[in-house]
């Protein structure tokens, strides 16, 4: 049943549902089930996996939620077959709730306190509306702590605002308001007016729910969290004041008057705060997929962006008044040596900090130099180019974001127990050049400055989709069994942190792994955990040359058999793009495989261990450009994409302060999101629209450049 309303609800395959979720149940990792399990699921991607993940888990938790409710009205004694076929009929949590709100426990309401001094008989006949006597009929109500008619009817009236509130026709028509005709609208305390100034454009702000974007949301909602904005959520009320009174009204009687009140205290008290409430929730949950997506996306440029490789790197920790910490690793990223040097001001000995560099560049072999692009960053870089080093060293500006969150962790501490803070920070700046993927893994992703109001989204949401997305890089670039930190074989399909660490110690008890199925030896490495990785490892120059593919080893026979029906060795198909080319897949087609996996093996066979990130490539920031002073409006100078929001993206041209290329200045034709155009880490020449020194914001533009 589940499995049918997830095809439904996706618009699927309910086979390619079925064998998904089957699958998902028996334990496969999305990454698995995408790359080794085309033939069962229909060619699924992660997304569409992940997708029927969520939705089935929303689908069993729906299950749980009736079975919570249908013991409650149990308990209670009104369970009857028919609201207990409605319940399990249904599957919209909505409605699910609006079932179950009659018989929800309450505390104290004007409605209960009214039914307890025996007002719920009147509200039924002014309900039935056949009373023209409804008045005197009234007074015999006017009792014990009912002190006159008026008040008789009042409490009538908070009995029938209650019903009014748990019609779910009713509730339904409110709702149908809201979809068609609300408007999110915000204006400022006005007291707090100077306070608020960040948020001047929502001072007297309205839009129609359909229409705000995700950033305008969570900008509102951010503002009135910090009691700087009053937000609301609003409808026409006389309009649906008209909608429910035809609903209920059946023509002129003595009792409508009170009818017509209960439903203006149901709506101002009990209908309009609830779907308000309701809608809030919806348009924040829409806000908050899309920023997460944003987030996301950026995320997986930047665990993507190429490395420089295994190449000796000193890298610097620029700083002014406390100097640029300097570290020099080796080619396999350990460091050797730390100091720290002062060429900028107040200290600026210029003189003896190139000396030192030049020497540590001799003596430790070094390679390349890595630069944080923090404090100092740009003016560092520039100074560093001025320097007599080899030509063949090669200066980088590397993303520093995050980099004083791992400094101060734990793993840090772990790795590097006798350095301080500064050193380890170093040291994350240059592994982030040489590996950017093996040094993120080890931060909080939701520490690395890409995303759009990361704070104000749902914060367990978040987590589970950051995870998601390390997880899919991980697996798609493929880790080296040999050399992968622990952090990195974490995030390998099937393993976690435990076999992470048991892979770790066995490597250096029994030193280097020689094939991938001696996983096997590992400690709790069991068959289905040994299945799940075992694709996404590699070995260079092992026994076998397949382990330095993608190939799975359970295809590994497959393999053996197209090579001999070739009349080659194995190793003679690795990288000969001819002859592979001449095996006829549609031989080698089974119950199990088919053309798509057939096809995967060809293309690993072809570029064995290729990294799919590519290679590092150096970047130059405009000369002469160090402060915003310096930006003219008209000038084009280059950048790298440093956040991409749905609004925007934001680009480092070599300043302190990033620029922004407005979506509508993305390219010469429209463009509803920047993603189409631009991607994190993405070099670009922009021309300079705009600069508010006052601000401090600069205005870009990609459009004919």
């Amino acid at each position: 049943m589940i499995n049918k309303k997830v095809s439904e609800l996706l618009g699927l395959n309910f086979s390619q549902v079925n064998k998904t979720i089957k699958l998902l149940e028996n334990g496969a990792t999305v990454p698995f089930i995408a790359r080794y399990r085309k033939e069962q699921t229909g060619n699924l991607d992660e997304v569409d996996i992940r997708r029927i993940q969520s939705a089935y888990q929303a689908f069993q938790d729906l299950i749980k939620r009736k079975e919570t409710i249908l013991k409650a009205i149990e308990e209670q004694g009104q369970l009857t077959h028919g609201l207990k076929a409605k319940i399990n009929d249904t599957w919209d949590a909505i409605v699910l709730e609006d079932l179950y709100l009659p018989y929800k426990k309450k505390a104290k309401t004007k409605a209960t306190i009214a039914r307890e001094q025996g007002l719920e008989s009147l509200a039924k006949m002014v309900m039935s509306q056949r009373h023209n006597d409804i008045a005197q009929q009234a007074k015999r109500y006017v009792r014990g702590p009912i002190k006159s008619v008026e008040e008789a009817f009042q409490g009538a009236q908070y009995i029938i605002a209650e019903w009014i509130n748990e019609n779910s026709r009713i509730r339904d028509i409110v709702r149908d308001s809201f979809k068609k005709y609300a408007s999110l609208s915000s204006k400022v305390i006005a007291k707090k007016k100077d306070e608020a100034a960040k948020y001047k454009d929502y001072f007297d702000y309205s839009e129609h729910i359909k229409k705000v974007p995700s950033h305008r949301v969570l900008a509102v909602f951010r503002g009135e969290k910090e009691k700087l904005l009053r937000v609301k959520l609003g409808v026409d009320t006389d309009r649906l004041q008209q909608r429910i009174e035809g609903f209920y009204i059946k023509g002129f009687s003595m009792s409508e008057e009170y009818i017509i009140e209960a439903i203006k205290d149901s709506l101002k008290r009990l209908l309009l705060p609830s779907i308000e409430n309701e809608f809030r929730k919806i348009i924040k949950d829409r806000a908050d997929d899309e920023a997460i997506l944003v987030f996301s996306d950026n995320l997986k440029e930047l665990l993507l962006a190429a490395p420089l490789g295994t190449k000796s790197i000193l890298a610097l920790d620029p700083g002014y008044r406390t100097g640029c910490k300097l570290v020099c690793l080796d080619a396999q990223g350990a460091l050797l040596y730390n100091t720290t040097i002062y060429p900028h001001p107040p200290q600026s000995k210029l003189r003896d900090s190139g000396e030192t560099i030049i020497k540590l560049v001799k003596k430790y072999a070094i390679e390349a130099i890595a630069i944080g692009n923090g404090t100092a960053g740009k003016e560092t870089m520039a100074w560093v180019k001025t320097l007599n080093l080899d030509q063949k060293v090669e200066v980088y500006l590397v993303n520093e974001s995050g980099a004083s969150i791992y400094s101060a962790s734990d793993v840090a501490r772990a790795e590097f127990p006798d350095q301080d803070v500064t050193v380890r920070g170093a040291v994350s700046i240059g592994r982030r050049l040489a590996d950017p993927l093996s040094e993120l893994v080890k931060i909080d992703a939701k520490s690395i400055g890409v995303g759009q109001y990361q704070h104000d989204v749902n914060q367990k949401k978040l987590k589970e989709n950051l995870d998601h997305t390390v997880l899919s890089c991980v697996n798609k670039v493929g880790i080296n069994l040999n050399t992968a930190s622990q952090y990195v074989l974490t995030y390998v399909s099937g393993l976690g942190p435990t076999l992470a660490k048991n892979i770790v110690d066995y490597r250096q008890e029994e030193g280097a792994f020689d094939s991938v199925k001696q996983l096997m030896k590992v400690p709790r490495m069991g068959k289905k955990a040994f299945e799940q990785s075992a694709g996404f490892l590699r070995i260079r120059n092992g026994k076998n040359v397949l382990d330095n593919t993608g190939v799975h080893p359970e295809r590994y026979d497959l393999v053996k058999e197209m090579a001999k029906d070739q009349g080659h060795a194995l190793e003679s198909l690795i990288s000969n793009g001819d002859l592979l080319r001449t095996i006829p897949l549609k031989n080698y087609v089974s119950e199990d495989v088919g053309i798509p996996t057939l096809q995967d093996i060809i293309k690993e066979l072809q570029k064995p261990g290729l990294d799919p990130r590519g290679a590092a490539q150096m970047f130059s920031f405009a000369e002469g450009v160090q402060s915003i002073q310096d930006i003219r409006s008209g000038m084009i100078v280059p950048g790298i994409i440093n956040n991409v929001t749905k609004f925007g993206a934001f680009v480092d041209i070599g300043i302190k302060e990033s620029g922004l290329i407005h979506v509508s200045q993305m390219a010469d034709r429209f463009i509803s999101d920047p993603a189409e155009v631009v991607k994190v880490n993405q070099k670009v020449m922009v021309r300079v629209m705009e600069v508010d020194l006052a601000r401090k914001r600069i205005g870009l533009s990609l459009k004919d450049i």
